[in-house]
């Protein structure tokens, strides 16, 4: 795949833009580990490979297990996750499909039960950002880095 433009050369304001949200999320006090479970997942959601490398790379470099992300598209049928790592994955699904799920009373009350008002909001931008940039990335084609791909041992 080839990317179909330079976004930071085209549009240094709009992504000045985001990576000020990103920094105010990085400083909201949420967990790193937990802020890279929700981006990772969004990003499944919405297959975007460059934006799931980027969030999967990072999450190893800070101490994420391989199969905590291998198992984070079956979170709800696995009990490695907590029961605030699960409340943010549901946040996370709900705002992702939002315009065929809504943002139910039931999903916002999970989200209370192990979040605080302002851990909420800055949940809920990240979730918002996030989808952001995947489809930046998805619409531009951007491409992630190559890693050479090892065999595997029959």
């Amino acid at each position: 795949m080839t990317s179909r433009l330079n976004i930071a050369a085209l549009a240094p304001d709009a992504l000045k833009g985001m990576m000020a949200v990103e920094a105010s999320i990085a400083k909201s006090g949420i967990e790193h580990g937990l802020l890279e479970l929700v981006r990772l997942r969004a990003s499944q959601i919405n297959g975007c490979a460059y934006c799931i490398h980027m969030h999967v790379t990072d999450a190893l470099k800070h101490g994420e297990t391989d199969m905590r992300m291998h198992l984070l598209a079956a979170w709800r049928d696995s009990s490695v996750f907590t029961d605030r790592e699960r409340a943010a994955l549901n946040w996370t699904e709900t705002l992702t499909h939002v315009s065929s799920a809504g943002a139910p009373n039931a999903d916002y009350a999970v989200l209370q039960s192990q979040f605080n008002a302002v851990e909420i909001a800055n949940l809920t931008v990240l979730i918002g950002a996030i989808n952001l940039w995947n489809r930046v990335q998805i619409g531009l084609h951007a491409v992630h880095p190559l890693a050479v791909p090892t065999a595997i041992a029959a």
